[in-house]
């Protein structure tokens, strides 16, 4: 699982809401850059902690289906090399025409 890109979506998730809280609330422009910079600090570690989370319970996952992972594409590369050989025989028997 690509999990890259989590503490930057619930940072941004959460400056948004903190910006539509801040307008309906018609906070002044100090007191609001302050609130946003401290939401956008505290959810950017909150999102590497379940970054973190989420890369050692999906490790184990992985570790476990690597082999049937392997076997079905051993089997693909089988079907791609049958596929090539009968486009090459193909090719082969225009020429002899």
């Amino acid at each position: 699982m690509k999990t890259k890109s989590i503490p930057a979506f619930i940072m941004l998730l959460a400056g948004a809401i903190a910006c539509i809280a801040g307008i309906v609330s018609r906070l002044d422009v100090a007191g609001f850059v302050r609130m946003l910079l401290i939401v956008l600090i505290v959810f950017y570690f909150l999102g590497c902690i379940v970054k973190i989370i989420l890369d050692s319970n999906f490790k184990e996952e992985v570790k476990e289906t690597t082999d049937g992972e392997n076997a079905s594409t051993e089997e693909e590369a089988g079907e791609d090399a049958a596929a090539e050989n009968i486009d090459a025989e193909g090719a082969n028997a225009q020429k002899d025409e």
